[in-house]
């Protein structure tokens, strides 16, 4: 597969965070097919930096190194008020344009009830697109009663796990050097000269 790199974003505002265990139980996965794998935590970065979007400051321009030297993102948030967190609309918002070309990107979204399930295709889909994301896989939505006690480790072995595993599994495809996976979403070739005479 060669050496690709997978940057996860989680972006809970919540120091005991569901989402961010989540993230935690899909990077064990990954780090176990040697997939080289990071995780930022938005909160951590620094809050009057992100909401300005000053590029230049510490944490904000480590967080855009790696973005950019990721192969593949995987992007968790909560979702209140069917929508993505607020954190993470700063977090994108601090971002370049284009800031996803070339990248595969794996939407994760931890909610109260299946009544959100929809927020991440109909809210996040289409950032992740107008970004460049090279193929957005399809997003994985879990409930908050469907989460372990507090502090018991979720494993994506658990049959209750499956499809969030199955979801990881289309993503490290998409990772591949496999040609096929190079067509996966939208590519744009270039386009056709055109013969100004």
């Amino acid at each position: 597969m060669g050496n690709r790199k997978v940057l996860a974003i989680s972006a809970s505002p919540s120091a005991t965070s569901k989402t961010a265990r989540m993230v935690e139980a899909v990077l064990e996965e990954l780090r176990g097919q040697k997939i080289d794998t990071e995780h930022v935590v938005l909160r951590h970065l620094d809050p009057g930096a992100l909401l300005s979007a000053d590029a230049q400051a510490p944490s904000v321009a480590a967080f855009l190194e790696k973005v950019a030297a990721a192969h593949g993102l995987i992007i968790a948030t909560p979702i209140y008020k069917a929508s993505f967190s607020g954190l993470l609309k700063a977090g994108l918002d601090v971002l370049p344009q284009f800031a996803l070309a070339g990248k595969v990107v794996l939407p994760l979204g931890t909610g109260g009830s299946l009544a959100h399930v929809l927020a991440l295709d109909y809210g996040l889909r289409p950032v992740f697109q107008s970004m460049g994301a090279r193929h957005v896989v399809q997003s994985h939505y879990i409930c908050e009663s469907d989460f372990p006690k507090t502090g018991e480790m979720i494993s994506l072995l658990d049959p209750l796990w499956a499809a969030l595993r199955h979801a990881c599994e289309n993503f490290v495809y998409s990772l591949t050097d496999d040609e096929r996976a190079a067509m996966l979403g939208h590519p744009r070739g270039a386009l056709p000269r055109v013969n100004s005479q």
